[in-house]
This record gives structure tokens, C-alpha cells and sequence, in this order.
């Protein structure tokens, strides 16, 4: 990228009032430069002028002032009288020869550069600090009374051109202070009129950042008391969220009649499910060979889909937040039953608990699939012969915590961010408590979740404490009261299932 890209680039990357700023800020500072040369070259050109002016004025008038005469020589007045005081000038008279004849002051530099005759000095010059003008100076003699011009002499008159330089010097100076100043007071004022003007836009800013926050696209945009831009902008923003707040509420209408839908359509689909099942069964007990085989596939393939139904059930209620009526419940004892039932498909597994009381507030069959379900996840994606711990325990927190960690080969780095969404599947081929082979339909991890979300507790996958495997913490309210075990309380049990 060329520098002037990258100029550029850097430049529209500062903020909108620091751009105006600096583009008023140097607009005034060419203005500026441009009325500070003009006006100084002007001001400048003057003061030589005026002073060259004055001092061929004062040369000019000199000669007339001055009367010379010989024999004896004298010269009229003396030249002290003539030289003004604070003019830093010189006046001297020189002969025909350059030899000088009287001068003021009596220490001054010489005006005739070595080996120069005077009549060959110009008229005006500058010779070391001075400007310098040499006249012709008639010089008169008396002869019996008598008063004639006898010859000349040369008249030189210097003034020193320092104090103009000076005063030119501090005419520039004032003129940059000047520049540079007005600059200055250009970008603060700037600064100060691109604030005000951007008070609109952060007022803007500041509201859609509220909104962004909250969620809340009901809430309304200030709008300007002028008609310009800005208002504009305010007016367009407020009516995109009104179309958003609408388009919102109707969204949410159709989940909510989505979600009473599949609510409504589970609890119905469960009473002809449940007579399919005996059917199901009878027939089973009823029939031999190829026809009890049959019967069979579709039994399990019905309890799947009971148990579908049952998983729909329950979220459609979590998400219409429909709570179920809670009572006290021992995790503990949860577990305990949970292992149990899942016994005769977790022969392959070692099931090891290591439970202490932890008493909660909640609905216990959901509690129950809570626990179901994260057993059966470590079953489900464990191969046989993996070791699955389980403890319950209350924490000095005041947390009830339930912890399910096996020791296969864990969650997929890719997978965890989505582990706990709806249909999200890993791989695994163990069997469900139907025997179906493969049995998962990617709610088990998500209704988890949502039952520990509506007892006001949370899930997470933690780091295993061992080398390898998955650890899952669920975390709820413990109920007021309850102890966590100290170091002399026994475990309330320790048994291994195989």
C-alpha cells in the first residue's frame, strides 16, 4: 500500500469530530498562512521603505544643514548637534581622498572597503550593519569679506538597519504566534462544534446500545429537535424497530403455538402409544418364529418412540415454562434408583457411586431423567468395560452437585461448543434401556439441560479429574437446611453396580 493509502486509511479511522476538527483546524491554518504572508510581506516592504525613505530624507537634508569653510577649517554646526539621539546613525566627512576629516561618533566602522576610491562608492549602499548615502559637500573660503565655493568634500551618512530588522523580525514572529494560534482556537472550537453536533449520533449510540443489552426493541429512539440528518436517522432506526418488535412478536407467537402444539400433540400421542405397547407385548408373548420377531422390532421400535414422545413432552413444557409442582428430593436416592434401573443394560460397565445427601427442591421424575440421561450418555458413548463414577454431594456453596465422569475417550473438541443443543449426536453404539442399538435422538444432553435450567441449576462439561473420559456437574439449589458432609460422616453409600 502506497503512503498516501495509508494516509488515508489512518485518517478515516479516527473519529468523525476529530476529522472535522482537524479538517477546520487546518483549512484555517492555509487561511491563515496565506493572510500572514501576504500581510507580512506588506508589512515588511513598508517598514524598509519607510525607513530608507528616512534615512535618504536625513542625508539629503544634511548637506544644507552643514557649512564648511577653509582657511581656518571649520564646519558648522558640529556634528553632535546634527545626529538625533537613539538613530544608532553616523555621520562623517571625508575628503577627497577618503581621509576623514570629522565624524560622529568618533567610533564608528568605515564605510570604504580597502583600495576603493570614495568617488567610486555608490550613492546608497550597505556596508556592515549601516546603510549608508554619500553626498557631494561644497566646501566655501573667505576672501576679503568675500564668501565663494572653494572645492568639496564628501558627506556620508549611516544608520544602523539592525532595530528595522528587529522590528521585522517581530512583525514575522507575531504573524507565525499569530498562525499557530488561530490554528489552535480553530480546533478547539472545532472540537467543541463537532461535540455538540455529534450529541445527537452518541445519544443514537448510547440507545441502540441499551437496546442491544436489554433486547428490548419496544423501547423507543429520542428524536432530534431539528429537521436534519440526524432526525432522519432517528426516525428510520425507530421505525426498522418497530418492524423488528412486530416481526419479534410474531415469531414468539408461532413458537408458543409451535411449542402448545408439540405439548398437546405428546400428551395425546401417549395414551395410543401406551395400548400399542400392550398390544405389542401380548403379541410378543403370543406369537413364535418369524411373526414373534416382527413383533418384537416393533415393540422396541415403539418404546423409542414413546420415549421420544416423553423427551418432546418435557422440553415443549420447559420451553411454554411450564412448572411442574416441586417437592423435596434426595439426589442421592435419585441415583441410587437411576443406577438400578439402568442395571440390566450396563452389564459391560462398572457403575460406582459414591453418594451423600443432597437435598433439593424439584419434580422428581424430571430429576430422575436428569440422571437417566447422563448415565446413558457415558454408556451410550463408552466403549465396554469403562469404568462411570457417580457422586452426589452438598457443597459449603449451598449447592447440590451431581457428578457423572466415565473414563472413555471423552467429548470431541469440535463437539463440545453444541454438546448441549437440541439433535446434536456423538458417536456411539451402546444400547438404550429398549436395547435398541444406537437408541440416541440428540435430546438426552439438552434436556439436562433443561431440567437443571428450570430448577434454577446449571450443567457443564468440566475437565476430568482423571487422565481421560467426560465429567458432567450439574449444579442446583440445595434446600434450606442442608449440610454438606464433614470429614467423620461416612458416605451414605459406595457400592459398584457390574
Amino acid at each position: 500500500m502506497s503512503s498516501p493509502s495509508r494516509l488515508s486509511a489512518s485518517f478515516d479511522r479516527l473519529p468523525i469530530r476529530v476529522r472535522l476538527a482537524g479538517v477546520s483546524a487546518l483549512l484555517t491554518f492555509v487561511i491563515l498562512c496565506v493572510f500572514a504572508l501576504a500581510i507580512g510581506s506588506l508589512t515588511v516592504h513598508r517598514i524598509r521603505s519607510d525607513f530608507n525613505r528616512e534615512v535618504g530624507e536625513t542625508a539629503q537634508a544634511l548637506p544644507n544643514e552643514i557649512r564648511v569653510t577653509i582657511a581656518p577649517f571649520d564646519i558648522q554646526p558640529p556634528l553632535r548637534f546634527l545626529a538625533i539621539p537613539g538613530d544608532h546613525a553616523v555621520i562623517r566627512i571625508l575628503s577627497l581622498g577618503g581621509e576623514v576629516e570629522q565624524q560622529y561618533p568618533t567610533r564608528a566602522p568605515s564605510f570604504i572597503p580597502a583600495g576603493q576610491e570614495i568617488r567610486e562608492l555608490p550613492e546608497v549602499e550597505t556596508v556592515h550593519g549601516y546603510r549608508v548615502i554619500t553626498k557631494s559637500l561644497i566646501v566655501y573660503s573667505e576672501r576679503d569679506g568675500t564668501v565663494f565655493p572653494f572645492g568639496h568634500l564628501y558627506l556620508q551618512y549611516g544608520r544602523q538597519v539592525a532595530s528595522t530588522e528587529a522590528t521585522v523580525h517581530r512583525v514575522e514572529l507575531f504573524l507565525v504566534l499569530g498562525v499557530l494560534a488561530g490554528s489552535m482556537l480553530a480546533l478547539a472550537a472545532g472540537m467543541a462544534i463537532a461535540r455538540r453536533a455529534m450529541a445527537p449520533i452518541a445519544t443514537l449510540t448510547s440507545t441502540a446500545a441499551e437496546i442491544a443489552r436489554t433486547r428490548d426493541p419496544s423501547r423507543h429512539i429520542p428524536q432530534s429537535q431539528a429537521d436534519d440528518e440526524v432526525s432522519e436517522l432517528a426516525r428510520t432506526l425507530e421505525g426498522m424497530l418497530r418492524e423488528l418488535d412486530a416481526g419479534r412478536a410474531e415469531i414468539e407467537s408461532t413458537l408458543a403455538r409451535q411449542r402448545q402444539f408439540v405439548a398437546d400433540a405428546s400428551h395425546e400421542l401417549r395414551t395410543p402409544l401406551t395400548s400399542v405397547l400392550a398390544n405389542l407385548e401380548l403379541l410378543v408373548d403370543s406369537l413364535h418364529g418369524e411373526q414373534a420377531e416382527a413383533a418384537r422390532s416393533a415393540l422396541r421400535s415403539s418404546k423409542r418412540m414413546r420415549r421420544l414422545v416423553a423427551d418432546l413432552l418435557l422440553l415443549a413444557r420447559s420451553d411454554a415454562a411450564r412448572v411442574v409442582a416441586h417437592h423435596p428430593c434426595d439426589l442421592a436416592q435419585i441415583v441410587v434408583e437411576a443406577a438400578a434401573e439402568l442395571g440390566p443394560v450396563s452389564s459391560t460397565h462398572e457403575i460406582s457411586l459414591d453418594i451423600h445427601p443432597a437435598e433439593v427442591m424439584g419434580a422428581r421424575d424430571e430429576l430422575m431423567r436428569l440422571t437417566i440421561n447422563l448415565l446413558e450418555n457415558a454408556l451410550r458413548h463408552t466403549p465396554p468395560g469403562t469404568a462411570i463414577h457417580v457422586s452426589t454431594a452438598t457443597t459449603p456453596a449451598g449447592e447440590a452437585q451431581l457428578v457423572v465422569e466415565d473414563e472413555g475417550p471423552g467429548v470431541p473438541a469440535e463437539l463440545a461448543p453444541t454438546l448441549f443443543e437440541r439433535f446434536v449426536r456423538g458417536a456411539g453404539g451402546a444400547p438404550s434401556r429398549d436395547g435398541a442399538v444406537g437408541g440416541s435422538f440428540g435430546l438426552g444432553l439438552a434436556i439436562v439441560q433443561a431440567v437443571a435450567s428450570s430448577h434454577g441449576g446449571s450443567v457443564t462439561l468440566e475437565t476430568p479429574v482423571r487422565a481421560s473420559g467426560a465429567r458432567f456437574v450439574v449444579r442446583l439449589p440445595a434446600l434450606a437446611g442442608a449440610q454438606p458432609p464433614t470429614a467423620s460422616q461416612p458416605a451414605a453409600a459406595d457400592t459398584s453396580y457390574v
